[in-house]
C-alpha cells in the first residue's frame, strides 16, 4: 500500500454503532452531549439504534439546540458526518428519570440486541454502549451480570477481559461482577494467568505498545506477606506471574493495592492488573472518572463504554457530562485503526529469499 492509499484508509469514517442504555438513566443525555460538538463526526459516522421520538424528546428536554440527527431504517442508510438513529421501535416510551423499571431495561436491551447483531453482520465497525441498569435489565429476563459478560456470550468466548482505560492508566480486572465473597475462590493461577495473556495481548493488538509491562496486584492487604493475612498470593498469584514470565511476558507482582497509585513506580507499567472489581476501580474512577472508558478485550469485536452507570440521581436535571461518552467513541475510533493498521502491515509479509552460496571453486574464480 502507498503512502496516499494508507493516508485515505486511516481517515475513513469508523461506524460507530451507539446503544442508548436506560431510557430512565443519563445514556440518551450523555449521548447527545458526546455528539453535540459536529467536530466529533470528522472522525466517525455515528449510529444510534434507539428511537428518533426518544432523542426528539431529549433534545428538548436538555435544550441542546445544536444536537442534530437523521433518521434512517437501517444503518446501511447511515450519511456520513450526520448522526444517524435507525428505529428499533415506533412505540411511544414512557421516560421516568431516575426511576428503576422495567420498561428501562426492555428498550435498553432492544437498543443492545439490535446493535449487537448490526456489530456481528459488519455493519457498524464498533460498538459504544451507554450504561444499563442491572437491576432493570433483569426484569426483561436479561441473564447477565452486564455488558462484558453479555458480549463474551454473543462472540462464542467463556470470558472477556474488563480494561478500564484513561489517558495515564489501564486496569484489567481478574474478577469484576462477582460478589466479594466468591472472590477468593474465583482468583486461581490458571484464571491469573489467563487475564495475564489476555492483558498482554490487548495491550499489544489494541494500544499498539510492543514490549508492555503488566503489575499485578495480590489479593490480601499487603499482598498476603508472605502468607501472614491469606493464602493466595504464594497458592495463585505468584506461581501465575512466575508462568507468565517463562512465556516472555513482562508481569511483575504480586503488588499491594494500597499504596500503588500513589506511587511513583506506577508510571514504569503500561497496565495494572487487580483482582477484583473495587480493587482497580475505586482508584481508577477517583483518578480518572470525567475521562475513564471502560472497554472489553479479548473479544474477536470492538466495544466501549463510559466508565459511570446510569446515575439515576441526576438524570433529567440537564446537568450530566458527556466527556467519558465521548472518550468512548474516540478509544473506539483508535483501537479499530490500530487493528485496520496491524492487518496492513501483516497483509503481505516479506518473504525471505536463500542467498546463493557460491562454491569454493566459483569464488576462486572470483578472485
Amino acid at each position: 500500500m502507498d503512502r496516499k492509499e494508507h493516508k485515505k484508509d486511516k481517515s475513513r469514517d469508523v461506524r460507530i454503532g451507539i446503544s442508548i442504555g436506560d431510557t430512565n438513566g443519563i445514556g440518551i443525555e450523555v449521548t447527545m452531549r458526546a455528539l453535540e460538538d459536529s467536530r466529533i463526526l470528522q472522525d466517525c459516522t455515528p449510529i444510534i439504534y434507539g428511537s428518533q421520538k426518544l432523542f426528539a424528546h431529549g433534545k428538548k428536554q436538555f435544550r441542546m439546540n445544536n444536537f442534530n440527527f437523521t433518521g434512517v431504517k437501517a444503518a446501511t442508510d447511515a450519511r456520513r458526518k450526520k448522526v444517524n438513529i435507525v428505529n428499533v421501535w415506533e412505540d411511544e416510551v414512557e421516560v421516568k428519570y431516575g426511576e428503576t423499571n422495567e420498561t428501562g431495561g426492555k428498550y435498553a436491551f432492544r437498543s443492545l440486541e439490535a446493535a449487537t447483531q448490526d456489530l456481528a453482520e459488519g455493519k457498524v465497525d464498533v460498538l459504544v454502549t451507554a450504561p444499563i441498569s442491572k437491576e432493570a435489565m433483569a426484569k426483561t429476563g436479561f441473564q447477565f451480570p452486564g455488558h462484558t459478560e453479555y458480549l463474551a456470550d454473543m462472540a462464542g468466548e467463556d470470558e472477556a477481559l474488563m480494561l478500564m482505560v484513561s489517558s495515564t492508566m489501564k486496569i484489567g480486572l481478574v474478577t469484576s461482577h462477582i460478589a466479594l465473597k466468591d472472590v477468593s475462590t474465583t482468583v486461581t493461577a490458571d484464571k491469573v494467568l489467563a487475564k495475564i495473556n489476555a492483558f498482554n495481548a490487548s495491550l499489544k493488538k489494541d494500544f499498539g505498545i510492543q514490549r508492555p509491562k503488566i503489575a499485578v496486584f495480590g489479593l490480601n492487604p499487603h499482598a498476603g506477606e508472605n502468607g501472614k493475612m491469606g493464602d493466595e498470593e504464594k497458592e495463585s498469584i505468584v506461581p501465575a506471574i512466575g508462568r507468565a514470565q517463562n512465556d516472555g511476558i513482562l508481569a511483575y507482582g504480586p503488588f499491594p493495592a494500597d499504596g500503588f497509585f500513589g506511587s511513583a513506580g506506577k508510571a514504569k507499567y503500561d497496565g495494572v492488573l487487580a483482582m477484583y472489581h473495587d480493587q482497580g476501580l475505586a482508584a481508577f474512577k477517583a483518578l480518572a472518572f470525567d475521562e475513564g472508558v471502560n472497554f472489553t478485550a479479548g473479544l474477536p469485536i470492538i466495544r466501549t463504554s463510559p466508565d459511570h452507570g446510569t446515575a439515576f440521581d441526576i438524570a433529567g436535571k440537564n446537568i450530566a457530562s458527556g466527556d467519558s461518552m465521548r472518550q468512548a467513541i474516540y478509544l473506539a475510533i483508535d483501537v479499530f485503526r490500530n487493528h485496520q493498521f496491524e492487518k496492513e502491515i501483516t497483509a503481505n509479509p516479506l518473504v525471505s529469499q536463500p542467498r546463493e552460496r557460491k562454491g569454493r571453486d566459483q569464488k576462486r574464480n572470483d578472485k
